[in-house]
């Protein structure tokens, strides 16, 4: 025997990673990423109404609930240790117009609901969606010109009346989910000028032009009625344009920064993670939740591993915090 086969034989009896695998317990101690059920938001609907749950068919287990059900709704999610919920409101189509008028309505649905909850739940996050697309009769996520352009800084103005409607109402923390220039900056600005220092800004600093958002547009009936959102959205190749967005919110006064969608952006979220201190949040969406149902309906997967499996890989990328409509499944699983 050469001494180069006596090494790869020694190196074979001490290098043996599968020694660590062994047992189920042995795997637990050495697990690098552990998710908990305070890593999860539970993204909610809201529409008018009484005594209403009705089920969004492209993302079955999901509903639009009136906000006397969804406060029973957040209660459980709240008993079941999660610590935040993720608002988003169904606009009856008599109060859209073209300029997203209804979003900054101080008795507006989502104002009302964000003040129920923290009456009813007072301890939970309240997070508030900003954005014009819910609001609109175009659908865009802002305003639109006669030529189709959608324009920024008249945008802007808009999402901070938005937002400080919301905080009035006592969200906990508001989320330009836009994508619009500098609104992070404004929204930060209008917020401490009212008084509302508390207040902070999770923002969609990389939300991406997805193919995936198909579902929730389906939820909230929010889908554009002409073009697309690429002029305003992030194209979906780009990835030193995240960290350029993302700086920008930091220096804006983001306090959490996110990115939308979740699993084929997985290196995003590494990079931000390298790139920040600050919480890296990541938006599990609803293209993703329906294929893992659609797929689990037909009984080709294991819904519950799979589930648990992606969002750890959220985790292990990087993320601080995951958006998923599996929240309270996950919640159970882990208790």
């Amino acid at each position: 025997m050469t001494v180069e086969d006596s090494q790869v034989k020694t190196d074979r009896l001490i290098y043996r990673p599968r020694r660590l695998r062994r047992t189920t317990a042995l795997r637990r101690m050495v697990q690098e990423t552990t998710l908990t059920v305070n890593d999860l938001i539970y993204p909610l609907f809201v529409m008018e109404g009484e005594q209403q749950k009705v089920e969004i068919a492209s993302m079955p287990g999901c509903y639009r609930y009136s906000l006397d059900l969804l406060l029973s709704e957040v209660q459980q999610a709240f008993d079941l240790g999660i610590n935040a919920i993720a608002l988003f409101p169904v606009i009856s189509e008599h109060l859209k117009d073209d300029t997203g008028t209804e979003s900054h309505n101080p008795d507006g649905l989502v104002q009302r609901t964000v003040k129920a909850i923290k009456q009813t739940v007072p301890e939970i996050v309240v997070i508030t969606d900003v954005a014009l697309d819910p609001f609109t009769t175009h659908g865009h996520d802002g305003l639109v010109d006669d030529k189709g352009i959608i324009l920024n800084d008249p945008t802007v103005e808009v999402l901070v009346k938005m937002a400080l409607s919301q905080a009035a109402a006592g969200a906990d923390l508001v989320a330009p989910s836009d994508m619009m220039d500098g609104r992070v900056g404004a929204i930060r600005r209008a917020l401490d000028a009212a008084g509302y220092y508390d207040v902070g800004i999770l923002a969609y600093s990389a939300k991406y032009a997805s193919a995936y958002y198909g579902p929730f547009r389906d939820a909230l009936d929010s889908a554009p009625k002409f073009g697309d959102k690429k002029t305003y959205q992030m194209d979906a190749a780009n990835a030193r344009e995240a960290i350029k967005e993302v700086e920008l919110d930091i220096a804006e006064g983001a306090d959490i920064v996110m990115v939308k969608p979740a699993l084929a952006y997985l290196d995003i979220i590494h990079q931000l993670r390298e790139y920040t201190h600050l919480p890296v949040a990541a938006y599990n969406v609803s293209g993703e939740y329906a294929m893992i149902k659609a797929a689990a309906q037909h009984g080709w997967i294991d819904e519950k591993k799979v589930i648990l499996e992606s969002l750890t890989s959220m985790k292990r990328a990087g993320a601080d915090l995951i958006l998923t409509y599996f929240a309270k499944d996950v919640a159970l699983m882990l208790v």
